[in-house]
């Protein structure tokens, strides 16, 4: 059987800021230019993967606050994770299984929450 941790619930709630951070920052880097800078666009075929770029307009001042400000944010909760007082109590080979379970905790198990259909 597996271990169950009692997460605290700031750490719970850290972790959970932390993946919602990282899902933002994620969307808006997709939505934004490839560079950063206004570059013109280009097309290379000599590596072993064709690469093209179309031209990149580069980002706004505002577009450039908004992603540091999360990925600062990210990091603040990254370290607020990793080094919560939690982790000094769990023996230090089950640290990287308990890290894994929180990374998941905010998961509904399989099973619950779902509707049962069976026999329809």
């Amino acid at each position: 059987m597996a271990t169950t941790y009692e997460f605290p619930s700031d750490l719970l709630a850290g972790q959970e800021e932390l993946h919602q951070v990282r899902a933002e920052l994620s969307a808006l880097l997709k939505r934004l230019p490839w560079s950063v800078e206004p570059l013109d666009g280009f097309s290379d075929d000599n590596g072993w993967r064709r690469l093209e770029r179309p031209a990149s307009p580069g980002w706004t001042a505002d577009e450039q606050a908004e992603v540091e400000k999360l990925r600062r944010r990210e990091h603040e909760l990254a370290v607020f994770v990793t080094t919560h007082r939690f982790w000094s109590e769990i023996a230090p080979e089950s640290r990287m299984e308990a890290r894994s379970r929180l990374k998941h905790a905010h998961e509904t198990p399989p099973g619950e929450g779902e509707a049962r259909t069976e026999g329809y």
